[in-house]
């Protein structure tokens, strides 16, 4: 078991419903709770199929260098990157000005 943390952002009432069965609401579209695996893997099939437009970041303890993984979905602001193993979460704003900024000094 471990823990997990899910946020939700423009879902439909039905798969926040669904997600309260199994996980705690502890403020508007953000549950808690420990659950397996199995359970988390079905949760995100769950959200995956039913988001509609809405956003989602699934959260859960794990075994790696910063006590945690994540995943996501729908359309957001923040892009979730891979450095060297360590997963981060990088504005897609910023970047796209670092890389821009980075090519207009090299010129």
């Amino acid at each position: 078991m471990a823990m997990l943390v899910v946020i939700t952002e423009n879902v439909p009432p039905r798969l926040r419903g669904r997600l309260a069965i199994w996980l705690l609401e502890v403020r508007a579209g953000v549950y808690l709770g420990d659950v397996s695996r199995r359970t988390r893997e079905m949760l995100w099939e769950q959200l995956s199929e039913g988001r509609e437009d809405g956003n989602v970041v699934m959260a859960w303890s794990a075994r790696t260098e910063s006590g945690f993984e994540f995943q996501t979905l729908g359309a957001n602001r923040r892009e979730p990157v891979d450095h060297d193993g360590l997963h981060i979460s990088s504005h897609r704003g910023r970047l796209f000005q670092m890389i821009v900024d980075g090519i207009s000094a090299g010129s």
